[in-house]
């Protein structure tokens, strides 16, 4: 009888010790821990508040605020989620998410959301976070590509101003780049320390793929002529027209402020969030303006990874976790949580609030783009992140520099890209 109840001690422990996501009291109150990455001072104290706010409304059901940051989100979660210590609601970006769905670490929601944020938010957008027949993830912040310009440098030189409506294409973006440059100035700073992500995703717009899904569910890549627009744009304004400053390529966003602020490049290509650190960071009497990023084939049409809300398959409160994700999401909280982060809201009730339709700081030069915003081509790609490190990045990398040409570009990112994915699809 004693080692029987020695054996049940024990099984409760080892039960308890696993659980890494939320519990009951014994009063019957479940505590749910929420994980966020929000990392700018107003976007934390939004996050902070609503978490108050809930707690004050919901007294059997609390929510803990656990701070997690961008830079080590991924083996972060992986090393809990393999130690049973995951959190129960996990905020993260959608382009991460394809493994630990396919892994089993994450809630298929589709069951769980209710009805109003299931239509609230666009199928395009819901399609950054299903993988297979599953939804793993509500995605609710997004971020557009935009150029950053130097409003008084455009004016001066006369050339035309692009529009939501009225775009500039590749072409004409790089022959306006090339007008712009000269007596070591340039037209745009590329910064492209992480070429990968950006290249792809303004590829969209003309018509690029690169990933392409068979009947047999297999991803095989293809380097066609829709992907060639941008890499070929970027090369030859760094490497022919010397309308690129070459320094910047290996940069990220902020580093080509300060050269941006002191007139050294007309424009910078940016997401559009940096439009908080513009704001914060340039001298005064500094003149800026968004301008949307060029078009081609398919338009406007962008790629993006929104910031995404999902829950822990280990949770046993899911039915809480998702209640609690509705509540951060109905639309005055979203407009919050954007006005935060200084991002767009993926809800199109969100969307129609006059604090996001403002011209101040160009908030509606960016709420115009949101209808073109488009799941990532890499979104659902098992294998991309090593594909990414070890293949992408360094050729990418390569040919923008000019170290090699677009056939070695390609012949790389299809040979030994096909090898890594290959390796995920047997």
């Amino acid at each position: 009888m004693r080692t029987r109840w020695i054996v049940a001690l024990c099984l409760t422990l080892l039960l308890t010790s696993c659980t890494g996501g939320g519990d009951s009291g014994d009063d019957g109150t479940v505590t749910l821990r929420f994980q966020s990455l929000a990392w700018q001072e107003e976007s934390v104290e939004v996050n902070r508040q609503l978490v108050k706010e809930w707690n004050a409304s919901h007294p059997d059901v609390k929510v803990e605020y656990v701070q997690g940051s961008w830079d080590s989100v991924h083996d972060q979660l992986l090393t809990s989620f393999e130690g049973g210590e995951a959190p129960d609601i996990i905020h993260d970006a959608s382009d991460d998410l394809a493994d630990f769905a396919y892994g089993g670490y994450l809630a298929d929601l589709t069951d769980l959301l209710p009805a109003r944020l299931r239509s609230d938010i666009p199928q395009r957008s819901w399609d950054t976070t299903t993988f297979g027949d599953g939804v793993y993830g509500v995605p609710f912040l997004q971020e557009p590509r935009v150029l950053i310009a130097n409003a008084a440098w455009l004016k001066e030189s006369g050339v035309r101003i692009p529009t939501p409506e009225d775009p500039w294409t590749w072409p004409e973006f790089r022959q306006i780049t090339d007008r712009l440059s000269g007596e070591g100035k340039y037209g745009v700073a590329w910064p492209l320390k992480e070429p990968v992500s950006a290249t792809l995703n303004l590829s969209l717009s003309a018509g690029g793929q690169l990933f392409h899904r068979g009947s047999d569910g297999k991803v095989t890549i293809r380097f066609e002529e829709g992907d060639e627009v941008v890499p070929r744009t970027i090369h030859d304004q760094a490497n022919t027209d010397d309308s690129a400053s070459p320094t910047t390529l290996g940069s990220g966003g902020s580093d080509t402020l300060p050269g941006f602020f002191g007139g050294k490049y007309a424009m910078v290509p940016l997401g559009f969030s940096y439009r908080q650190q513009i704001v914060q960071q340039a001298p005064k009497g500094f003149d800026w303006q968004v301008l949307p990023a060029p078009a081609g084939a398919d338009g406007l049409s962008q790629g993006v990874s929104p910031q995404t809300l999902s829950v822990a398959e280990d949770s046993p409160h899911k039915k809480e976790a998702v209640e609690f994700v509705d509540f951060l999401l109905r639309p005055k909280n979203m407009v919050r949580l954007a006005l935060g982060d200084w991002m767009l809201p993926t809800g199109t009730e969100a969307l129609k609030d006059p604090a996001l339709r403002t011209g101040e700081n160009d908030w509606a030069t960016g709420t115009a783009l949101a209808g073109r915003l488009r799941s990532a081509p890499a979104q659902s790609v098992r294998g991309y992140p090593e594909w990414k490190d070890k293949v992408a990045t360094p050729a990418f990398q390569e040919y923008y520099s000019g170290a090699i040409g677009l056939d070695e570009l390609r012949e790389r990112l299809e040979k030994d890209g096909n090898l890594v994915l290959a390796r995920y699809q047997r």
